[in-house]
This record gives C-alpha cells, structure tokens and sequence, in this order.
C-alpha cells in the first residue's frame, strides 16, 4: 500500500515531468525551472493547485505569467502569485 507521504513524492515527480514537457521550449524552461524550484516544499494543497494550473494552456499561462493578461479571480492563490513572481535564472 502506498503511503500519503510516497502519493505525494510521486504526484510531484509526475508534476515535474509534466512542467518540463509542455509543448513549447519557453513554457518548459519557465514552469520547469519554477518546478524545480518549488515542488519541493509544496504541501498537498499546494501540488493540487499547481496541478490545476498545468490543465491551462501555454499561452494563457505565458500572459499571467508575463503581466499581459490578469489571472481569473479563482486563480487568486499562493501558487500562482510564486509563479507570477518566478524569475528564471539560468
């Protein structure tokens, strides 16, 4: 039987995965780098929202990330205030 702890490890290591294969060479450096980053110490909660944002499409997640287009109001959370304040450092 798997434990929470093992089901969470594993959602984040699918997550990774997912971040760096988006479709798009830009969007998989961005949300790679920023999963790389974050993954890590996300609670459950946390990982389910980020899951959530990764059903958006590249560019719509390019925009909020960019300052062109506001997030909708239900995206109003702590994860995507981490990644509309993500900088990418090479």
């Amino acid at each position: 039987m798997t434990s929470p702890d093992e089901s969470l490890e594993i959602a984040r290591k699918r997550l990774l995965f997912r971040s760096w294969h988006r479709g798009t060479r830009e969007m998989d450096l961005l949300l790679g780098r920023f999963a790389e980053r974050n993954l890590p110490t996300f609670s459950k909660r946390q990982v389910e929202l980020y899951e959530a944002l990764l059903e958006h499409g590249d560019s719509d997640l390019y925009d909020w990330m960019g300052g062109r287009e506001e997030p909708p109001t239900v995206l109003d959370h702590d994860v995507m205030k981490l990644l509309i304040n993500f900088k990418f450092i090479a």
